[in-house]
């Protein structure tokens, strides 16, 4: 067999050579077995449909003029053909005017051949075929290749999903109560995580009798690694192991006592830069009460101002906002201390609320927020909480927040409430 051009016929393609002239078709056939290919001939288009259901051919080589089944219609009908692989299809014509040229791409054919055929001429159409061949195949291998990828990426993706889905139930059993009436002062929590898992974190504990402690903490970011902190900073807050608990401290006497707020921020702060070696940060807002006098200190680290609610209905913002903790070893944390009247009521709430868009960009706000606990003044406890949800998606125009919701609502009613 003669020397062939590099990479010419080396694949063994599979010609098919329809003409109805079997002359022709020895002359064609001749030339291609000589270069290396495997030749299958049809003296019409039906035969060769028939051949091509049966055995799919790498290219098909046609007669423009044939009875009963041209070329054109031919190549219409091979294109028809369900099949994996593509086919190149060359056109044998003695037509060279503008329309036919059209009429036969029309019909699907990827190239034309002037009859008389030169030897010459057919090579270079089989070697443009074969190009065209081999990219095709290339193109098919990477799209298996990127099928069997985003295929196992959705078998991950769902596994994630299904993970995430539990690690949000997991998440939520954090804040295992959402509600607690401590006869003096009521207790209501919120937690709306924006996805799957969220950095918001809400809660609340005894100190002794006659008085409780609340937080709310925002850590930065969102996802995975919000939700992680979230769960350890719930273990150092918690009130199931209050030997644990970084707010509280055993007095002589073996009873429990807590430290002042702005020590436990001080205390977060220390344990976030020293153990825990993270760059992650959090806003917090964490007070405790004396129930019986209704002292109430707390400490605001970078989480936005509580709203008070007087009994008489006016509004004030506490706090002078602070530093976040977990950001600078020397941050200070300064104490503020007011006193609540039964009637009072507290409203602390994440950045989500106050930063809450309308679909024409204003934010909530303190104003809104003002707005919106004078609008549900006469509502207490979850009712309150799950008006003040209902007022958020309406002023947001939706449900899908972009940041975590949460809030802690006190109510205050006194030592005879």
């Amino acid at each position: 067999m003669p020397q062939m051009k590099p990479g010419f016929g080396q694949t063994a393609r599979n010609i098919l050579v329809v003409d109805d002239s079997r002359l022709q078709r020895r002359i064609l056939s001749a030339s291609l077995k000589r270069w290396g290919y495997r030749v299958t001939e049809a003296e019409c288009g039906p035969e060769a449909l028939a051949i091509c259901r049966a055995s799919p051919p790498d290219i098909v080589i046609s007669d423009w003029m044939m009875p009963g089944m041209n070329g054109p219609e031919f190549c219409q009908a091979f294109r028809a053909i369900g099949r994996e692989r593509y086919g190149y299809f060359i056109l044998l014509t003695s037509r060279s005017e503008s329309c036919d040229v059209a009429q036969g791409l029309d019909a699907g054919a990827d190239d034309f051949l002037t009859k008389p055929v030169s030897s010459d001429e057919l090579r270079a159409r089989l070697n443009a075929g074969e190009r065209i061949l081999r990219m095709e195949a290339q193109l098919v291998e990477k799209n298996h290749l990127l099928s069997s990828t985003l295929a196992e990426l959705r078998t991950l993706y769902d596994s994630l999903d299904s993970d995430l889905a539990e690690a949000r139930k997991l998440q939520q059993s954090l804040v295992k109560d959402r509600f607690r009436d401590f006869g003096a002062a009521r207790v209501s929590l919120l937690l709306r995580p924006s996805g799957h898992v969220g950095g918001d974190l809400v809660g609340f504990f005894p100190v002794g009798d006659r008085r409780i402690a609340f937080f709310a903490i925002d850590v930065s970011g969102h996802g995975v690694a919000s939700a992680l902190m979230t769960a350890r900073l719930a273990g150092y807050l918690s009130r199931a192991a209050p030997d644990q608990n970084v707010a509280l401290r055993t007095r002589a006497d073996g009873t429990m006592d807590a430290h002042p707020p702005e020590k436990v921020a001080r205390l977060l702060n220390h344990t976030m830069l020293a153990a825990l070696e993270t760059e992650t940060y959090f806003t917090l807002l964490y007070a405790d009460l004396d129930l019986a006098t209704g002292d109430l200190r707390l400490v605001q680290a970078g989480h936005p101002h509580p709203a008070l609610q007087r009994a008489d209905g006016r509004i004030e913002f506490l706090g002078r906002g602070g530093l976040p903790v977990g950001l600078l070893a020397d941050a200070r944390f300064e104490r503020i201390v007011t006193r609540l009247f039964p009637g009072d009521r507290l409203f602390v709430v994440s950045d989500g609320v106050t930063e809450c868009a309308a679909p024409d960009g204003r934010l909530l706000d303190e104003a809104g927020l003002s707005d919106l606990m004078y609008r549900n003044r006469r509502l207490g406890g979850q009712a309150f909480l799950d008006a003040a949800l209902r007022d958020l998606i309406r002023h947001a125009g939706g449900a899908d927040f972009p940041d975590d919701i949460s809030a802690v609502f006190l109510e205050y009613c006194g030592p005879d409430g």
